[in-house]
Parts: C-alpha cells; structure tokens; sequence
C-alpha cells in the first residue's frame, strides 16, 4: 500500500530534470551552442529531407535510406532539445509523469531505429560496391521498404517495452532526474524496488539491440574495404572511399555514445558522464549527420543546386 502511495505521489507530481545545463560552469554559452544545433539540425535534416523527397535523380535506395536517417535525427533531437532549453529560459525543469514516460519512449524508438537503419545503410554500400551489377536486385522497392519498416517495428516495440517497465517501479529517492532528459539509468537510481532484474535486462536487450548491426556494418566495411584496394580504377576508388568514409564517421559517432550508455551495467553510469554522451548523441550527432554526408557527396550538392535554383528561378518569375 505504501508503495501504491509512492507511485501515485510521482504520478502526480512528476519529475525535475537537472540536466547538463544546470551543472555547467557556462549554463549561458551552453544554451546558446544547443540552440544553434538545433537550429542547425532542423535547417539540415530539413533540407536534406526536401532535396532527396524533390530531386528523381536521388530516389535510389541510398538516398532513401539517407531520408530516413534525416528524419529519425529531426525527431530524436525535436524531442529532447527544445524542452531542454525552454526549460532553461523559463527556469522551471518539472516534467510530468506521463511526459517522462513519453520523451523516453520517443528517444528509445528513435534510437533504436537509428541503430538498425544504420546496419541496412552498410548493407547498402556493401551491395553497391561488392555486387554492383546484381544492386537494383538486392536492393529493389520491396526490399528497401522492409529495411525501413523493420527499423521503425522492431524500435518501437522495444521502446515500448522498455518505457512501460520502468514507469511501473514505485519512485520514492526523489524526483530529482540528473539528466538532460528522462533516460533509463537515471530513473532507474530513484527506484525504491529491486530492480536488478530489469537492469539484466537492459543490458541483454542493449546487447542484442546494437551488437549484431555494429557487427554487421564492421563485416560490410571489411568486404567493402577488400574490394575497394583490388579496384583498376583510382577514381572508383576514391569515390567508394568518400561514401563509405561518411558513414563509418556517423556509424562511430552514434555507437561509441550508445555502447556506453545501454551495454555498459548500470553501476558504470555516473550523472557527468552520461550528460556528456546524451549530449552528444542526441543533441550533436543530428546536427553533424546531414553535413558528413551532404557536403562531401557531389550527387547531394548538385541536387541541391538544382532544387533550389528550380524553386528560386519559379519564386522570380512569378514575382
């Protein structure tokens, strides 16, 4: 009964989350650097969105699949650093109950579905650069659009699982969350109940959740690599190394931050420590994703020279 009491009390009153911006020496600087990232990823997950959706020319599967990962970027940093900053500003961190259980479950979908979309995008150049002649096979509509619902199925029901599991424990250590947002190993530490369980869980979710597309993209860029250094051609080579160089950039930047933060045990994780690495993969990473594989990539450019100049040319005649 006590413990129904202590969970109705959290429902009730929600959470505070003291985040990277209230244990910043600088809370001022840092607020203005995350409002220009996020302005920055919006301005170019945005255009990279509309460019690929407008431009024929890029309706192949990498660039749909690019699609994908601009609008998973836009989404996951939308959830999280707009409050964040608001927050800030107004000097009020509550978040309720049920606004905790769903910012979570949005960054856990989106996260999950970044850490798969990230293995079929390997698959993709593997197939491109290894088995060009069979790609338009391999990689046909009914294939590709699989990958991406796959990515967004299995995330969600993931996330789900998780979100609903640990709003269920009674919180009685506070309802201070220090985290940038509501994350599972900080919630976990204001759990009254034993919840070693749950934390195995994690960890064995976290491992077969990002362990097998990590190894997946590291066999394609094995193969890849191999058959790159037998290419005749130095252009094609040089070519196919720009492309798969972009996306190991991405791949290292997103696993390195989400090794840590769901493979590694609970007891590893300490408040600085994950700030930084939430910081980083949610608030960072979506804003540099777009520029590492847009303006290293000549096909994107020229798309966007052209949809642009489409759309300027039509705004001036109509004037």
């Amino acid at each position: 009964m006590h413990r129904m009491e202590l969970w109705n009390s959290t429902l009730g009153s929600g959470f505070i989350l003291v985040g990277i911006l209230n244990d910043s020496e600088f809370p001022e600087l840092l607020c203005v650097t995350m409002t220009v990232l996020y302005m920055l990823a919006l301005t170019s997950n945005g255009l990279l969105l509309f460019v690929i959706t407008m431009d024929v020319r890029l309706h192949v599967p990498m660039y749909l699949l690019l699609r994908q990962l601009s609008l998973i970027d836009l989404l996951l940093t939308s959830s999280i650093n707009p409050k964040a900053i608001t927050d800030f500003l107004r000097g009020d961190n509550t978040i309720s109950f049920v606004g905790c259980a769903l910012q979570m479950f949005l960054e856990l979908i989106m996260g999950g579905a970044e850490a798969l979309l990230l293995a079929f995008m390997a698959y993709d150049r593997y197939v491109a650069i290894c088995h060009p002649l069979n790609y338009m096979i391999f990689m046909r509509p009914s294939v590709l659009w699989n990958m991406v619902t796959i990515s967004w199925i299995l995330a969600s029901v993931s996330g789900l699982a998780y979100t609903i599991h640990i709003m269920h424990y009674p919180f009685c250590k506070g309802r201070m969350i220090k985290h940038l947002f509501c994350e599972i190993a900080p919630l976990l530490k204001l759990a009254c109940a034993d919840t070693s369980t749950y934390e195995l869980w994690v960890y064995v979710m976290g491992v077969m959740f990002l362990i097998p597309p990590l190894s997946a993209i590291l066999v394609s860029y094995m193969l890849i690599l191999f058959t790159v250094l037998h290419m005749p051609s130095n252009e094609g080579r040089k070519k196919a190394l720009v492309t798969c160089s972009s996306h190991l950039t991405v791949v290292g930047l997103y696993y390195g931050s989400a090794m840590v933060m769901y493979v590694f045990p609970i007891s590893f994780h300490s408040p600085k420590r994950d700030n930084i690495l939430s910081f980083f993969y949610t608030i960072v990473t979506p804003a540099m994703n777009p520029l590492i594989y847009s303006l290293r990539n000549k096909e994107v450019m020229g798309a966007l020279k052209r949809v642009l100049g489409k759309y300027i040319l039509s705004s001036h005649s109509s004037v």
